[in-house]
């Protein structure tokens, strides 16, 4: 794994590759959303009690792994998603459902919540911090909220948030997967046992996107709010890959990927 963008072949260096027995839309969705979720609740919020998680975006590509992984290590946890979600949220354990439109403050108020594990942003943010109990840890991996706009992204002030981790000692951690490359493979390892054992439940939204022409498309079905699990947006792409020696890449794929290099290549949907 490694940056990029969007595109039918990409080569990347062989140490950023991890090997997975069967690239299923379940597998690959770990790579992304289930090593964030693991890693982060691990490194970042240091998930070791049993202590209440509160999850936004629980229906979401990540969310979904959040939610999954706190109950598994034993922990109460309360997640918020719209009510349309709500049952694939019971599905997958979640002890309480919030509605992301009520006031998060007034629904936690007989709970403590140690753990926030927060993809949202804006106003979002403010409420779950907010609803965090004294010494707990709030974990930032993303910010969807501030993604669109005329503008692009635009970073936003949270006005006052120095003063509210001062007063009850908490901590505000940011998460960024490429950071923990270290830790990608024994955390999918962990991930693949655990769904090959049924521990694990991998929710991939069914609506379908193939060739590149579809990503307008289906980046605008994601920050719709519409989509549940993980938007399976690369679905039908065919990956080549630098494995520094390219003869031991199948023939096949070997001489696509010559022909990418030599502009010869036009359009393959594997």
């Amino acid at each position: 794994m490694t940056f990029g963008s969007y595109a039918e072949f990409t080569m990347v260096p062989s140490k950023h590759i991890l090997p997975v027995a069967r690239p299923d839309p379940e597998v690959v969705a770990m790579l992304t959303s289930g090593l964030t979720a693991s890693i982060a609740l691990e490194k970042a919020a240091q998930m070791d009690s049993g202590k209440t998680v509160l999850v936004t975006a629980a229906a979401g590509g990540t969310g979904q792994f959040a939610v999954q992984l706190a109950k598994l290590a034993g922990k109460g946890h309360c997640d918020l998603w719209r009510k349309d979600k709500a049952k694939l949220l019971k599905d997958l354990g979640v002890d309480r459902v919030i509605d992301y439109k009520l006031k998060i403050s007034k629904l936690t108020n007989s709970l403590k919540v140690f753990i926030v594990y927060e993809s949202v942003g804006g106003e979002m943010f403010d409420l779950c911090l907010n609803a965090l109990a004294t010494y707990g840890c709030l974990v930032v991996i993303g910010m969807i909220s501030q993604y669109q706009g005329e503008e692009g992204w635009k970073p936003r002030a949270y006005t006052g948030l120095c003063e509210k981790i001062l007063a009850k000692s908490q901590t505000v951690a940011g998460f960024f997967l490429v950071q923990y490359a270290h830790l990608w493979q024994e955390h999918l390892d962990k991930l693949v046992d655990l769904y090959s054992s049924g521990k694990l439940k991998v929710a991939v939204d069914p609506k379908p996107f193939l060739g590149v022409h579809s990503v307008a498309d289906a980046v605008d079905y994601l920050h719709s709010g519409k989509s549940v699990g993980k938007n399976d947006h690369g679905r039908g792409f065919a990956v080549a890959i630098n494995l520094q020696a390219e003869e031991l890449l199948p023939a096949k794929t070997s001489k696509l990927l010559h022909q990418s290099k030599c502009g010869q290549y036009h359009k393959h949907r594997g």
